[in-house]
């Protein structure tokens, strides 16, 4: 069994478990304030296996799915026996990485809560595009387009959104999970960048 499907199963167990017990949803979830003030900072890492309702576990975790079995699979062929801790490190780390921006713009809000895998997932799915930046990626199984054409709106939206502010999304956690996922790439993998930029030189509208 892949990694990728341990880490959905848990993620799918602990966010049913969380529904039926409320209290231990919102022992789980990250409330910045209760971070700064209890030091609960394992808040940052628990958020992200835990979910609002069964659309977003369900988004969340077949958008991990798609892309994570490549990038494990990737992994293992690029650092060989250490490619899934390679791999875990980048899905946990873009979770708590997403998070520190929400943290630091919240903390003194008792009220403001977060919760859901949106940054580990935007990580992992960044660090796939910039690997393989014409990789088709298709929104709603029929708009398809070139992953860096993709990254691009999806990171303009983000800061757009992020901006006006509003709604129950966190924008912020997915614009800086698809940062952090970019670098990590280029971190653990430096010939990703300039393949990126050769591989899109190649790329024609028609």
């Amino acid at each position: 069994m892949s990694l990728t499907l341990i880490l959905i199963l848990v993620t799918v167990g602990i966010s049913y478990y969380a529904w039926q017990n409320p209290l231990v949803l919102e022992k789980l979830m990250l409330n910045p304030y209760k971070v700064t003030k209890k030091n609960e900072y394992y808040r940052f890492v628990t958020s992200g296996f835990i979910h609002a309702d069964f659309g977003h576990l369900i988004f969340n975790m077949l958008s991990f799915w798609f892309f994570g079995e490549a990038i494990e699979r990737l992994f293992g062929m690029l650092f060989g026996q250490y490619g899934q801790a390679y791999f875990l490190a980048l899905y946990i780390l873009g979770i708590i990485v997403s998070d520190i921006p929400t943290f630091l713009k919240n903390r003194h809000k008792a009220n403001y809560n977060s919760l859901g895998a949106s940054g580990g997932v935007a990580a992992v799915l960044f660090a796939a595009i910039l690997y393989a930046p014409l990789l088709e990626i298709c929104l709603y199984f029929f708009i398809c387009m070139p992953g860096f054409i993709f990254g691009l709106l999806f990171l303009g939206y983000s800061f757009y959104e992020s901006r006006r502010g509003g709604g129950f999304v966190n924008h912020d956690a997915h614009m800086y999970g698809a940062i952090f996922g970019m670098l990590f790439m280029a971190a653990v993998y430096p010939g990703a960048v300039p393949g990126f930029f050769e591989q899109i030189s190649t790329w024609r509208i028609f």
